[in-house]
């Protein structure tokens, strides 16, 4: 009988000839699968290039949403999805039977149309102020503003203490104080807060408060204005047929000038002006507070044109397991043209965009040659994200296949590039979203990495306090509010993130292929495995 050292010696001389053993999550397939590296190698740098060049072309012209070159790229990618074998889908019985398309209406608001008035004073738009198109048109007379200092509320520092804005217009003033040795005086150091750095969290608080609408007095207006004015200038997309409940509508924010505001003062009979009242934040650290009585006419009627745009679908049917759904997407729509400039987008998003006609092929070979995965993939290339993840939330709200049904969303956005933190380092992409209501999608995508691709995956951005907030602003989000797991796979901004300058000469195709190599073998195992993902935590909650 062996003693105990015995034993010992026997498991250690097993462990060398086999090799330590793996951790094995249950339902997971585990260790390298031949056919899925077999049509993996379909997906190639060179034919990345090749479809991106065309894509970011500027015969494109940006791809803008519902005009010509964001069709011409439709038609080009459902192209490619006949060539490779995808059939067209069919969504309802008046649908032509060769369309690719999930077609949604829009409408184009133009900015223009705004007028705030002041004892007959007209204040106008781009002039004396400016916001951001989203909240509904408006007429009204506003009677009384409450001034409420920098609209914070925070342990140290609070504007709100002991006011009831239920109700009421708000009149804040942008970032936050700082003592005269410009230490912020929420912080309490050099460190500006997030109050400054996220302008959502004002206007969220204002809302959550019960404030109908909201001025924010710009001390840096016409930076902001010069910075922002592409955004600014051009017209507002929003769906046709999406009524907003009540508890979802945003409310009005307008960025006034130092003058429009010192003119709103003066008109409201105050003995105070923004400097002072910066300066005396400053000096007393304590927050400022003033009623402000005064007719103020705020008038918002926008021209509206209708028309319509289209995710693209290529849905490769599974076997046994088909009425389950893996649904990757990347928006394929960009900023257009202004003026003589062109925004290409070729790393946002043209690289997701190739990512997806790539996976498109892997995955229908693999079904042609009888290897099919046993659950369903949707390769959809949506429309409308660049106006507010519009075409993600069309399909969400009117699924084509049972959102009950489909088990995870993989969404790349901007892939095709290296962000300054990652400088010289092109193997690394960031995840976003994987645990935040599935641990089992997480630990998939950490295991398709570890056996097939060994990026270096990057969770900064997944934080919940994440200051940029990406998790809410690609298509991946709408999947994720109806309690549908999500990755988000992002290379992070850079230098030429939004502006003409996003151009195919500087994209790294060899991190597109790997990256899009990742996605595929994280789908293949969502697709394969015998129990489908367990989402392990609510959004709804």
């Amino acid at each position: 009988m062996l003693n105990k050292a015995g034993v010992t010696r026997i498991l250690a001389l097993l462990i060398l000839q086999i090799g330590p053993v793996a951790a094995v999550t249950p339902g997971f397939n585990c260790g390298k699968d031949s056919i899925a590296i077999r049509y993996s190698k379909t997906i190639t740098s060179e034919d990345i290039k090749a479809h991106l060049t065309v894509l970011a072309s500027d015969e494109y012209e940006g791809r803008e949403t519902g005009e010509a070159g964001q069709k011409k790229a439709a038609r080009y990618i459902s192209n490619h999805f006949s060539s490779v074998g995808i059939p067209p889908y069919i969504d309802s019985a008046d649908r032509d039977s060769q369309n690719y398309y999930q077609v949604f209406p829009l409408v184009i608001q133009s900015p223009y149309g705004a007028v705030i008035s002041l004892k007959g004073k007209d204040f106008q738009f781009i002039d004396d102020f400016y916001f951001f198109s989203g909240f509904d048109d408006l007429s009204t007379e506003i009677d009384e503003i409450t001034f409420l200092g920098y609209g914070i509320d925070s342990e140290g520092y609070n504007d709100y203490d002991g006011r009831d804005i239920n109700g009421k217009w708000i009149m804040v003033l942008s970032g936050e104080p700082v003592d005269k040795n410009e230490n912020s005086i929420v912080t309490g150091n050099k460190n500006i807060s997030d109050w400054s750095s996220n302008w959502r969290k004002k206007r969220n608080l204002a809302k959550e408060k019960g404030a109908i609408g909201m001025f924010i007095v710009s001390t840096e207006f016409e930076e902001n204005l010069n910075s922002y004015r592409h955004y600014i200038e051009r017209p507002s997309v929003k769906l046709a047929t999406v009524k907003t409940e009540e508890k979802d509508k945003q409310i009005p924010i307008f960025y006034l000038s130092l003058e429009m505001a010192n003119s709103l003062l003066a008109a409201s009979n105050s003995k105070t002006t923004i400097e002072s009242v910066i300066k005396k934040t400053s000096k007393k650290k304590k927050p400022y507070f003033e009623a402000l009585i005064s007719n103020i006419n705020v008038k918002v009627v926008r021209e509206k044109t209708h028309i319509q745009s289209e995710n693209v679908l290529g849905y490769i049917e599974g076997t046994d397991k088909k009425d389950e759904v893996i649904v990757i997407t990347a928006h394929y729509d960009h900023l257009g043209v202004s003026g003589e400039e062109i925004y290409n987008g070729a790393d946002d998003d043209g690289s997701g965009t190739v990512a997806l006609l790539e996976l498109a092929e892997a995955f229908a070979k693999a079904k042609f040659d009888g290897h099919g995965t046993r659950r369903s993939i949707l390769i959809m290339p949506v429309a409308g994200e660049e106006k507010g993840l519009l075409g993600s939330k069309y399909y969400t709200e009117n699924p084509v296949f049972p959102l009950d049904n489909t088990v995870a969303n993989l969404n790349i956005d901007m892939i095709g590039r290296i962000d300054t933190i990652h400088e010289g380092n092109p193997n690394y992409i960031y995840l976003i979203g994987a645990d935040r209501l599935s641990q089992d999608l997480h630990d998939v995508s950490e295991q398709a990495n570890s056996e097939y691709i060994n990026l270096e995956l990057d969770y900064r951005y997944n934080d919940e306090d994440d200051p940029n907030r990406f998790y809410y602003r690609s298509d991946h989000y709408n999947f994720a509010k109806n309690n549908i797991p999500v990755i988000f796979y992002f290379n992070g901004v850079h230098e030429d993130y939004h502006q003409p300058t996003d151009t195919v000469d500087k994209i790294d195709f060899n991190k597109i292929e790997k990256i899009t190599r990742l996605v595929y073998f994280t789908a293949w195992k969502l697709a394969n495995m015998e129990n489908r993902i367990e989402v392990t935590s609510d959004t709804t909650e």
